[in-house]
This record gives structure tokens, C-alpha cells and sequence, in this order.
């Protein structure tokens, strides 16, 4: 079970990280067409939205490769179940099925590392 808490970390780890690394380097104009909702919101807005993204793709791998402050694992899963919580509302807004299929999926494995790593699977 602990290889599969570690899978999961890895994936959502590395899905925020690249979806962070496509808003920083591609233009808005391009940036819409792959993801329509950064038409509505600020540049400000969007910003915050990959930093918390971020933190939580940081907080799911560093504290448990290094043993530092574990606790924020299962901590960082939670931000990342809220995240996509508002993310799916702003699909559903705009009627965007594919994000909402998306949301749900990394709902469904945040929640997983959330509950394995509160629970019978700490470090």
C-alpha cells in the first residue's frame, strides 16, 4: 500500500508541477486554448492559483523524502482536494466535462493520500 501512497504522490506531484510549468512559459493567448478558464480570471488571479498549486505538488514529495515536517503530506493532498473542488466548480460554470473528469480523478487520489498518509500508512 505504501508503493501505491507513493504512486499517487508522484503522479499529482508531477501533473500540478507540469500544469505550473505551461502557465509560466506559454502566452495567455496559447495558454487559453488548452485551458479556457484563465480567460476569466486575472493574471493575478492565475498566478496564485499556480503557486498554490505548487506548494502543494512540493508539499506532497519534499517533507517525505527528506522526514521534515511529514504531517504536511497528508496536508498538501487536502489543498489539493480543495483546489480541485473550485476547479471543478469553475468547470462546471463553463461546462468543461473534460476538467470535470479530470477534477474528479485527482480528487479521487488526493483523498487516497490524504487518507493514507493520516492514517494507517504515516511516515
Amino acid at each position: 500500500m505504501n508503493i501505491a501512497l507513493w504512486a499517487a504522490q508522484v503522479l499529482l506531484a508531477a501533473a500540478f508541477l507540469l500544469t505550473v510549468t505551461m502557465r509560466l512559459t506559454q502566452p495567455r493567448e496559447k495558454l487559453v486554448q488548452t485551458q479556457p478558464w484563465v480567460n476569466d480570471f486575472s493574471a493575478t488571479q492565475v498566478a496564485a492559483v499556480s503557486a498554490l498549486e505548487f506548494l502543494a505538488a512540493l508539499g506532497l514529495i519534499l517533507p517525505a523524502v527528506t522526514h521534515i515536517a511529514t504531517f504536511l503530506v497528508p496536508l498538501a493532498a487536502v489543498g489539493i482536494i480543495l483546489l480541485m473542488i473550485g476547479a471543478m466548480a469553475v468547470n462546471m460554470r463553463m461546462s468543461l466535462t473534460r476538467g470535470i473528469v479530470t477534477n474528479v480523478i485527482f480528487i479521487a487520489l488526493a483523498a487516497f493520500v490524504a487518507w493514507g498518509r493520516f492514517g494507517p500508512y504515516r511516515f
